[in-house]
């Protein structure tokens, strides 16, 4: 069983930076490909980021792309998402996911999810 736990959000003026970090307690991390999601109040969960499973890929939605920055650590089976020059619109609840099939942007791909961590960023 995969369980994936998020931190790192919390409350930032716009500009501002923030870092997640999601930690995967599973003895094959390395064969899982991971995903960060995001969903708003009132709005369906949307694709932010996600990097195969060696780190060699990475795919970002046109909404982030430029500003995020996702990576990962197999040795500490841990997940990153640098966000940089964040604005109001990147506030909601942010999701890892893991996946063990190939990189994807589809959320329906992904098996495992953490809780998620809020993302508030201020005008």
């Amino acid at each position: 069983q995969v369980q994936l736990v998020e931190s790192g959000g919390g409350l930032v003026q716009a500009g501002g930076s923030l870092r997640l970090s999601c930690a995967a307690s599973v003895r094959t991390y390395n064969s899982y490909s991971m995903g960060w999601f995001r969903q708003a109040p009132g709005k369906e969960r949307e694709f932010v980021a996600a990097i195969s499973w060696s780190g060699g890929s990475m795919f970002y939605s046109e909404s982030v792309e430029g500003r995020f920055t996702i990576s990962r650590d197999n040795a500490k089976n841990t997940v990153y998402l640098q966000m940089n020059s964040l604005k109001p619109e990147d506030t909601a609840v942010y999701y890892c996911a893991a996946s063990p099939k190939y990189i994807s942007r589809q959320y329906k791909e992904y098996d495992h999810w953490g809780q998620g961590t809020q993302v508030t960023v201020s005008s």
